[in-house]
């Protein structure tokens, strides 16, 4: 409507021809600017300005007059939006706003385990005006003739308080359990600080910093405690409409075993609500338990639904 508006603006003068040229102009002016700010466009305002100079050069300043008003009137507009919005945000109860999307699909794993298996992810996201939530849940699964080949969870909550445009506070509560890596669970606690290097446009990057604290439960060997350094980096790349790259890597830094663990994957849309998605993780450790391989790769061919 909008821009058959536009292809009749010029027909107007024409249109108008009972009443003045320059009344004309400056209602038709108005009109235009009118549903422009309705449309909550600010890009419109300046298409229509520019339109209508060229159709009555002679009533240029008039027109940067009615331009001024109504860029007025539409900050006017979109600050009452950005409120409303803001307070219904505030308003959500405990189980509203969360958005995510579900995982599920086969792995292919080298070095401590060579299986095939069953791969299934839950991830949770809710944003606030000034805290964000993330829930992640994953189950790596393989039993082949009544023996578990593979076995390995993990649950992580993340809570990030805003601070300014690019900075954040984080903390992190997340649990693992991977026989094959040699422990039964182990418990993580951190909290630090975060900053989004990149954001807007088709990249983002955000790197997370702080101590934490590691409890490993160890298959015969005595349970471990100890403090660690923790860094990640979460790297998203919309390479196209269709098509994005990611790249979340993260580092626990001790003094007798350090974790190191990588995720590379593409992301292909197959329609407005589903992915498909090629992930590859490594996880080294530098001091694994007795009779386990520090490196551990894992191969995931998914299908992702959002909701």
């Amino acid at each position: 409507m909008f821009a058959a508006r536009l292809r009749i603006l010029p027909l107007v003068p024409f249109l108008l021809t009972a009443t003045p040229a320059h009344a004309a102009a400056l209602d038709a002016v108005r009109a235009m600017f009118e549903t422009a700010v309705l449309e909550n466009s600010s890009k419109s305002l300046d298409t229509v300005a520019k339109v209508a100079k060229q159709t009555w050069p002679d009533d240029e300043q008039a027109i940067d007059a009615l331009l001024a008003t109504y860029r007025k009137k539409h900050k006017r507009l979109a600050d009452r939006r950005a409120e409303h919005e803001r307070q219904r945000i505030q308003e959500a109860g405990l189980f509203e706003r969360w958005q995510g999307e579900g995982e599920l699909g086969g792995f292919r794993s080298t070095g401590n385990s060579r299986t095939l298996g069953v791969s299934a992810g839950l991830k949770l996201k809710r944003e606030g005006v000034i805290w964000e939530n993330q829930l992640r849940l994953r189950v790596d699964y393989q039993k082949d003739r009544g023996k578990v080949t593979r076995e390995q969870y993990l649950a992580a909550y993340s809570p990030r308080f805003t601070l300014d445009d690019r900075l954040y506070a984080y903390g992190l509560i997340q649990y693992e359990r991977d026989r094959f890596q040699g422990y039964t669970a182990r418990y993580t606690l951190s909290g630090g600080a975060g900053y989004r290097v990149l954001r807007g446009g088709n990249i983002s990057l955000a790197l997370e910093g702080g101590p934490a604290v590691r409890r490993t439960e160890a298959i015969g060997e005595p349970d471990e405690t100890k403090w660690s350094a923790l860094a990640s980096l979460d790297l998203d790349w919309q390479i196209g409409e269709r098509l994005k790259f990611t790249q979340d890597a993260n580092a626990f830094v001790e003094a007798d075993n350090s974790t190191f663990t990588s995720a590379t994957a593409i992301e292909g849309a197959l329609s407005k609500a589903i992915k498909a998605r090629l992930s590859y993780t490594v996880e080294h450790d530098t001091n694994p338990p007795p009779d386990a391989l520090s490196t551990d790769t894992l191969s995931r061919a998914t299908l992702v639904f959002g909701f």
